[in-house]
């Protein structure tokens, strides 16, 4: 998914009045203001890069004129680093005041990114999907769906007005799977109406309610199987809660349609980035 500018803006304006508060008061000590030069972004292992253009936006929040280099493209793949992955120019104070922000947006992303293409490829030509789900940083949540795209996920809701999700506490309040599935069609007509549920009778009745996608929670591949085989495709079927690399390949070859995994954003592990800044000579 593309992300809006007003959106990636708003986002690097947030995290450099975090850190810059009154002032990069190191940078302006040591850096003569009119100082020039260039510095290089280091992606220093193997992963997905995602967070080139936050980056560049960081960096140009602070100096309109600093000119930004690309190297490579969100969604490329870095096997041999360490490797640059972009340059920027131009005033040397934008560039270390931007620095920790611009650092900090790559490695995060391109960490999500890179984990989502681990479980991509664990489960290649199985045709499960690996969806993404709203366990996102407060804030971040536009770019982070758009590094687990890079990655070759799809996203899944990307907010609570896009698609209907009827969880146990929903239906515990109205009373039922049937009733909570008949109350969101009426409440919002058109849109696609998921269910979670536990067990194969919640199932049974959700299948019977005309849900149209079941989120199969905590089920083991043995239950997974049997629940394909008695939604029999009257129903989009996504498994979900608790899949690591070590067993998503399973889960995919019981013939579930998709698989989500939360940790692809909320317990990923940033790559290692950097960055070398080169002062120009008088």
């Amino acid at each position: 998914m593309a992300v809006a500018t007003d959106t990636l803006e708003r986002a690097v304006l947030a995290a450099l009045a975090e850190d810059l508060g009154a002032g990069d008061v190191t940078t302006e000590a040591t850096v003569p203001e009119h100082a020039v030069g260039t510095g290089e972004l280091l992606l220093k292992e193997s992963g997905v890069v995602c967070g080139l253009r936050v980056a560049e936006s960081t960096f140009r929040a602070l100096d309109p004129e600093i000119r930004f280099e690309a190297l490579t493209s969100d969604g490329k793949t870095v096997s041999e680093p360490p490797s640059i992955v972009a340059r920027v120019t131009g005033s040397e104070r934008a560039i270390l005041t931007g620095e920790r922000v611009a650092l900090n947006f790559l490695g995060r992303l391109s960490g999500i990114a890179t984990l989502t293409r681990r479980y991509v490829d664990a489960i290649d030509g199985t045709g499960v999907a690996v969806l993404d789900t709203r366990k996102t940083t407060p804030g971040l949540r536009a770019l982070e769906k758009h590094a687990v795209a890079c990655g070759g996920g799809q996203n899944h809701r990307f907010g609570l007005d896009d698609a209907v999700l009827i969880k146990d506490n929903h239906v515990a309040i109205a009373g039922g799977i049937a009733r909570a599935i008949e109350a969101a069609r009426a409440g919002s007509p058109g849109l696609p109406v998921e269910v979670e549920v536990d067990d194969l009778d919640q199932l049974d009745e959700a299948i019977g309610a005309g849900a149209d996608t079941i989120l199969l929670d905590n089920m083991d591949p043995g239950r997974l199987r049997e629940a394909v085989a008695r939604t029999a495709g009257r129903a989009r079927l996504e498994a979900s809660g608790g899949i690591t690399l070590d067993t998503v390949r399973a889960v995919a070859e019981t013939g579930v349609d998709a698989i989500s995994i939360g940790a692809l954003t909320h317990s990923v592990t940033a790559l290692d980035v950097s960055l070398e800044v080169h002062p120009w000579q008088s």
